[in-house]
């Protein structure tokens, strides 16, 4: 039997659901104070509809837009929640473009990957670290990114890594001029 839209889910209704795993879902609530289910007795989680639109907008900057989790944090504080809760739907405002980030939060978050390439962007999107051909990797193989929506992510995340190299070769560029 199918639970009205408006009733409340239980942890591994919304795994299933948003296809993460239950750990995943609860470290998410460590990490963003938007997400609170009511508790029960014995710890029992139950989510609210908000709660499972929350978790499905995070998972959709998470995996299919390739944010951090830092990157969602500043989204959430500077979009609101209402904002990720809906950028998951069709047709909803794409998530900002993360702006230029200033050199010591490269640093940091260099010093944080341990020895990983500093990403320019302020949001955290990711950079692939390595691009496998199409013909390398099912499409089955890799989650969430089925269909026309995973290659539309695919190539977000290509366009992104290209322009955090040229952000960063205008960086240079514009350092050995201040030299000369």
């Amino acid at each position: 039997m199918e639970k009205a839209p408006d009733a409340f889910r239980t942890i591994s209704e919304v795994a299933d659901e948003i296809d993460v795993p239950q750990h995943v879902l609860r470290f998410w609530e460590s990490r963003f104070a938007q997400i609170r289910p009511m508790k029960r007795g014995g710890g029992r989680r139950y989510y609210r509809p908000d709660d499972v639109d929350l978790l499905r907008g995070v998972r959709h900057l998470l995996y299919g837009e390739g944010y951090t989790i830092r990157g969602v944090q500043r989204i959430l504080r500077d979009m609101g929640a209402g904002f990720v809760q809906n950028v998951w739907r069709a047709g909803a405002t794409p998530p900002p473009l993360p702006p230029p980030q200033a050199e010591e939060d490269s640093e940091e978050f260099a010093e944080q990957t341990s020895g990983a390439k500093p990403s320019l962007s302020g949001y955290g999107a990711q950079r692939e670290p390595k691009i496998m051909p199409a013909a390398a990797v099912e499409p089955s193989a890799q989650p969430g990114r089925g269909g026309r929506a995973g290659r539309a992510s695919d190539a977000r995340r290509k366009l992104q890594s290209a322009l955090d190299d040229l952000i960063e070769c205008r960086h240079l560029l514009d350092a050995a001029r201040r030299q000369n």
